[in-house]
């Protein structure tokens, strides 16, 4: 599996993100620099547990999906005689 990267514009986005839950939850600034840093730190320790279970979410709704068809092509048989 590749390595989670984000677009400067996503990555950037999601630092303000940071920023933001600092200030209003901790009261406490994170400065651009750190982070950068930070969400370095959970792409690289986290981010795969975060895909993995999109993984995981898409394979269930894929099934669910897949199962819902099958379902609807079974009451489309004609009767044989």
């Amino acid at each position: 599996m590749s390595e989670i990267k984000f677009s400067i514009t996503q990555k950037e986005c999601l630092i303000q993100k940071l920023q933001q839950y600092f200030s209003n939850e901790l009261d406490q600034e994170l400065a651009q620099f750190d982070a950068d840093f930070l969400l370095d730190f959970f792409t690289k320790e986290m981010g795969n547990h975060f895909y993995n279970q999109g993984i995981y979410d898409a394979q269930k709704l894929l099934t669910e999906k897949l199962d819902y068809i099958s379902d609807e092509m079974y009451q489309l048989e004609k009767p044989v005689s």
